[in-house]
């Protein structure tokens, strides 16, 4: 094999650990860490709490729509919504007058539920942001969301 000049970093680090991607990878395990462990309680997974969240937000998305919000395929978000039909949270419609898309909205016991599991999900944010003063805050949502745009475009 060919010896091959070293490809620098995209910024000074010691080793991969004082990467942003490695970085924003550890923050995200912790965070779904903790959040699977909360949601075990409430007996919900991440992927279900999310549409719920989405649906309480935006009632009347497809699986599609869910599908892109929750960040998971479209396959996977089917299982979700299987599990939160069967559990009575949420209905989706059998027909539509217009498309294919068939709405989903939360159930009473639905909302009932997000309600008590969105008070230990917010714990969890609020443990992961309480050493943050809020100037720099506004500052790591406006730089997640340029490192978002970034990599989109």
């Amino acid at each position: 094999m060919k010896d091959r000049a070293p490809v620098p970093p995209p910024h000074p680090a010691k080793d991969v650990t004082e990467h942003v991607g490695y970085r924003l990878k550890q923050a995200a395990a912790a965070l779904r860490g903790a959040m699977d462990k909360a949601l075990r309680e409430h007996d919900l997974t991440v992927p279900q709490y999310s549409c719920l969240e989405l649906l309480d937000q935006q009632p009347g998305l497809s699986n599609a729509d869910l599908a892109r919000g929750t960040f998971v395929t479209r396959q996977s978000a089917n299982v979700v919504l299987r599990g939160l039909k069967d559990t009575g949270l949420i209905t989706q419609a059998t027909s539509t007058d217009h498309g294919r898309a068939l709405p989903v909205h939360l159930t009473a016991a639905g909302q009932q539920r997000l309600h008590t599991a969105r008070g230990a999900v917010y714990a969890i944010e609020e443990r992961m942001i309480k050493n943050i003063p809020a100037r720099r805050l506004t500052a790591l949502l406006a730089d997640l969301d340029a490192m978002t745009a970034a990599l989109d475009g």
